[in-house]
């Protein structure tokens, strides 16, 4: 079904970080060199959503302010209530991963009218890459023949799972990771921590600000604090089996990849890389890590614990907590042959 302009609150809010490519491509429009289908191709987190929505809002208003929309028109009205007759945002259906033909369908045959408010239509694909074959083929033949006054804007956060022939279609635009030195104040004013954790959830977000925001909620923080205090403990012990209960969640792989940044950073400091740590806040553990085990055990420890996470993402019947175990058992007994050698 197509959700209207107000779906999503988030959709209303602005970055600072947006601006820049938010200017660049209404310079496109206003200069009559804007596509009628933008593919936007996008890392999870980066504000994508809100970027379309800000364009979606500048094409259907009916009395434009430079590269602002009024706010004031009844066009505007009705995007902001989240109920413009021309304004289209299919979605999958609750409990479904992808989006059907049908969704797409409806939509289409909306588009060959006029439209309701007189001026033009706009759809919005958030995740094109849920697409069906059905559905992205339905959608290939509108790209190719457009209505008139009509624009298509879609969100990618995996280009590889979108059919060739709908990117060929399409302004392909990536949208980049912003620049940290813009990010960090922000975070730190919306979250209220410091520069070195505010800088350390972004490196652990892949420099995604809206991914770094939801990490440092205070659970969620608290959750990858007492994973490292866990593991420093175990380092100082030797028992890395006490590691468990920070890594046996079945649902959530958050766990897991904090520990493969840490690995990380150790192999780094080894190398005397320490300006480039991902986690900036936990120097002692990472030098910890880095003086304790040998590169090979952690470049070993690294490929396993990867190997697994990839195993809970596409194998459904894996048994985390036996293999967590022995992998944690694999790993102190690299501690004790490690020990052996010195």
């Amino acid at each position: 079904m197509a959700a209207r302009a107000g779906a999503h609150y988030a959709m209303k809010k602005w970055y600072p970080w947006l601006t820049t490519p938010y200017r660049q491509i209404l310079t496109r429009y206003q200069q009559e060199r804007g596509p009628h289908a933008l593919l936007l191709s996008s890392q999870e987190g980066n504000g994508e959503a809100s970027l379309c929505y800000a364009l979606s809002r500048w094409l259907i208003c009916r009395q434009l302010d430079g590269i602002k929309s009024c706010g004031f028109c009844h066009s505007c009205r009705l995007m902001m209530a989240g109920n413009h007759p021309d304004f289209y945002q299919p979605e999958p259906e609750k409990g479904l991963r992808s989006l059907g033909v049908d969704s797409i369908r409806a939509i289409i045959d909306s588009l060959y009218f006029r439209a309701n408010q007189g001026g033009v239509k706009v759809v919005l694909l958030l995740h094109s890459e849920l697409l069906t074959e059905q559905a992205a083929n339905a959608l290939l033949k509108i790209l190719e023949e457009p209505p008139d006054d009509t624009y298509f804007l879609l969100v990618c956060q995996e280009p590889l799972r979108l059919l060739p022939t709908i990117k060929s279609r399409c302004l392909y635009w990536p949208l980049l990771v912003p620049d940290e030195a813009l990010v960090v104040p922000w975070l730190k004013k919306i979250v209220n921590h410091n520069a070195d954790t505010a800088r350390t959830a972004l490196r652990l977000c892949s420099g995604a600000p809206l991914t770094a925001e939801f990490l440092l909620q205070p659970a969620r923080w608290h959750q990858r604090l007492a994973l490292c205090a866990s593991l420093s403990a175990a380092i100082t012990s030797g028992d890395m089996l006490s590691l468990l209960p920070a890594l046996n969640h079945d649902e959530d792989d958050g766990p897991l990849h904090w520990l493969l940044t840490l690995i990380t950073d150790a192999l780094k400091w080894q190398q005397g890389a320490q300006a480039f740590l991902i986690n900036d806040d936990k120097p002692l553990l990472v030098s910890a890590l880095a003086i304790r085990w040998t590169a090979s055990v952690l470049h070993t420890q690294w490929q396993q614990w990867l190997h697994y996470l990839w195993q809970r993402q596409e194998v459904s019947s894996i048994n985390n907590e036996l293999f967590i175990i022995h992998q944690l058992l694999n790993w102190e007994q690299g501690l004790v042959n490690a020990c052996a050698q010195f």
